[in-house]
């Protein structure tokens, strides 16, 4: 009995379910929304990710997979593993699933390519003209680096120091 109630500041036991409403937090409606945006904003990622995939395709190729696991496990039965992965990856055996996907393939290449209305180009960049200057020929200056200058002493004295 005693775990069920709470002693209050009036040394009184009060239920939990009836306190007052200045004791309840107030932060259950804060939480609340936070939650709800945490939700709608993995839910907007979802959708995102989802229509990202099926205009790349991606469901066509999930389609396809799914059909050559069906059909080298139907295959598989009756025949050897070894002849049921070559009689899915033939051609020659299609299954309905298959035939469904190819169609939609070709389908959406088709509607692709009839597009009526011309694409307009909304980047117009500007062709850049660069005037490339002629070669000319350097000529580098003549100095003799034969080995018996070296272990001679310069001709001009060095600068000497101003403040000595």
């Amino acid at each position: 009995m005693a775990l069920l109630f709470r002693k209050g500041r009036d040394s009184a036991w009060r239920c939990p379910v009836h306190r007052s409403a200045a004791s309840q937090p107030r932060l259950t409606l804060r939480i609340s929304l936070t939650s709800l945006a945490t939700v709608l904003r993995c839910a907007g990622r979802i959708a995102t990710i989802f229509a990202l995939c099926c205009a790349i395709g991606l469901h066509w190729i999930a389609l396809q997979s799914l059909a050559w696991t069906t059909m080298i496990i139907d295959y598989s039965k009756r025949a050897p593993l070894r002849q049921a992965i070559t009689q899915t990856f033939d051609g020659g055996h299609p299954c309905s699933l298959c035939h469904a996907v190819r169609t939609g393939k070709n389908s959406e290449k088709k509607s692709d390519l009839q597009s009526p209305t011309p694409k307009i180009d909304m980047i117009c960049a500007p062709r850049a003209i660069r005037v490339v200057p002629p070669f000319r020929r350097f000529e580098y200056a003549s100095t003799d680096f034969s080995l018996s200058r070296v272990g001679q002493p310069p001709l001009v004295p060095p600068p000497r120091s101003l403040l000595s």
